[in-house]
C-alpha cells in the first residue's frame, strides 16, 4: 500500500509538472504568434504606419494630446497612414485632396460608422442621425433633419429666441454691475435655454427639473466621451460589466429616456394650436409621425433618439461658439 501510494502521487507530480510545461508553452507560442502577426502581416499596399506593439498597437503612442502626435506623425509618413488602436484598424487622413478622395469618390465606402458601446447604449442603439449605419433609415433621418429641422426658413425663425435669451443674460450682467461676473456659468446658462425652447418647447430652469435635467446632460456628456476598452478589445467587454461601467451607461440611458418621454407626454396631451413658424422640434416630429410624412412610420424611438443627439450636439457647437466669440473679443 505504501509502494501504491507513493507511486500514485510521483505520478500526480509528474502529470502537474507537464501541464505546467504545456501551459507555459502554449502561451509562449500564442504570444510569438500574435508578434508575427502584428509586425509582419501588412500587406504590400497598405498605407505607412508607425511603429506599433503586440495587441495594444499605437494606443501607448497617442498621448494626451493626440491631435499633435498625429500632426507629427503626418509630416513623418505622409498624408495618409494607417494605426491600429488595439483589434481595430484605423485609416488617418491630414490632406484635403485625401480627403475629398474619401467624401466624394469613395464616400459609399466609407459611410458607415464605427462601433461604439457609448452610442449602442446611450443612443438607442444607433437609432440617431449621427451614428446610425448607411442606409434607407439613415437617409430619411437626415432628410427630416434638413429638410424640416434645420432648413433656413426653420432656422430664422427662431432669431427671436436666440436675442430675447441674450438681452436676458446681458441684463444679468448689467445688473451684476460692480461685482464679479461668472461668465462661464452664464454662457452654459445661455446656450441651454436656448436650445431648450427650440428643440423643447420650454426652459428648464432650477425650479422646474432644470437641475436634474443638469445633471443628467454632464453624466452623458462624460460617457460619450469616455475610453471603452470593449471599442478597441471587444473579447475584453466584460470587463466593463465587471466594473459596473455597463451598468451606469444603462442608468443613464434610462433616466433620459423618462426625461424625454415626459417631453413627449407634455406635447401630446397639450396640444398646442401654434403656428408652424413657432412650432420646436418635438411638435415637428409628432406632426410628422402623424401626417405619416416619411412613408413608413418613425416611431417614438427613433424621436427620442434625434431629439437627443440634436440637441447634444446644439449644446457642445452653441456652447463653444459663444467662447470663441467671446475670447476674441477679449483678446483684441
Amino acid at each position: 500500500m505504501l509502494l501504491l501510494f507513493h507511486y500514485n502521487m510521483s505520478f500526480l507530480d509528474l502529470t502537474s509538472n507537464n501541464l505546467s510545461s504545456f501551459t507555459i508553452l502554449l502561451a509562449t507560442l500564442l504570444f510569438f504568434v500574435l508578434l508575427y502577426k502584428s509586425w509582419f502581416s501588412i500587406k504590400t499596399n497598405s498605407p505607412p504606419s508607425p511603429p506599433k506593439l503586440p495587441i495594444i498597437g499605437n494606443l501607448h503612442q497617442l498621448g494626451l494630446y493626440p491631435h499633435r502626435t498625429l500632426q507629427a506623425w503626418s509630416r513623418r509618413y505622409g498624408p495618409v497612414m494607417q494605426l491600429r488602436l488595439g483589434s481595430v484598424p484605423v485609416l488617418v487622413i491630414s490632406s484635403a485632396t485625401a480627403a475629398r478622395e474619401i467624401m466624394k469618390t469613395h464616400d459609399l465606402a466609407f459611410s458607415n460608422r464605427p462601433k461604439s458601446c457609448a452610442l449602442e447604449k446611450l443612443l438607442y442603439n444607433y437609432r440617431d442621425i449621427s451614428s446610425a449605419p448607411y442606409g434607407e433609415y439613415w437617409r430619411q433621418m437626415k432628410s427630416v433633419s434638413v429638410l424640416h429641422l434645420l432648413n433656413n426658413k426653420r432656422v430664422q425663425s427662431y432669431r427671436a429666441v436666440r436675442e430675447e435669451e441674450t438681452k436676458l443674460m446681458v441684463e444679468k450682467i448689467r445688473k451684476s454691475c460692480g461685482t464679479g461676473v461668472n461668465l462661464s456659468e452664464l454662457f452654459v446658462r445661455l446656450t441651454n435655454d436656448v436650445v431648450c425652447r427650440v428643440a423643447l418647447g420650454r426652459k428648464y430652469g432650477e425650479e422646474s427639473g432644470g437641475k436634474r435635467f443638469k445633471e443628467l446632460l454632464g453624466k452623458l456628456t462624460e460617457l460619450l466621451g469616455g475610453f471603452y476598452i470593449r471599442d478597441y478589445f471587444p473579447k475584453l467587454g466584460w470587463l466593463s460589466r465587471v466594473s459596473g461601467l455597463d451598468g451606469r451607461m444603462e442608468k443613464v440611458a434610462k433616466e433620459f429616456d423618462e426625461f424625454l418621454e415626459g417631453v413627449l407626454r407634455d406635447h401630446m396631451n397639450t396640444n398646442k394650436n401654434v403656428d408652424d413658424e413657432e412650432k420646436d422640434f418635438v411638435d415637428i416630429l409628432l406632426w410628422i409621425q402623424r401626417e405619416n410624412l416619411l412613408g413608413f412610420s418613425i416611431d417614438r424611438t427613433s424621436i427620442k433618439a434625434l431629439i437627443l443627439v440634436i440637441f447634444f450636439l446644439f449644446v457642445l457647437f452653441h456652447h463653444n461658439h459663444i467662447y470663441y466669440i467671446y475670447f476674441g473679443l477679449f483678446t483684441n
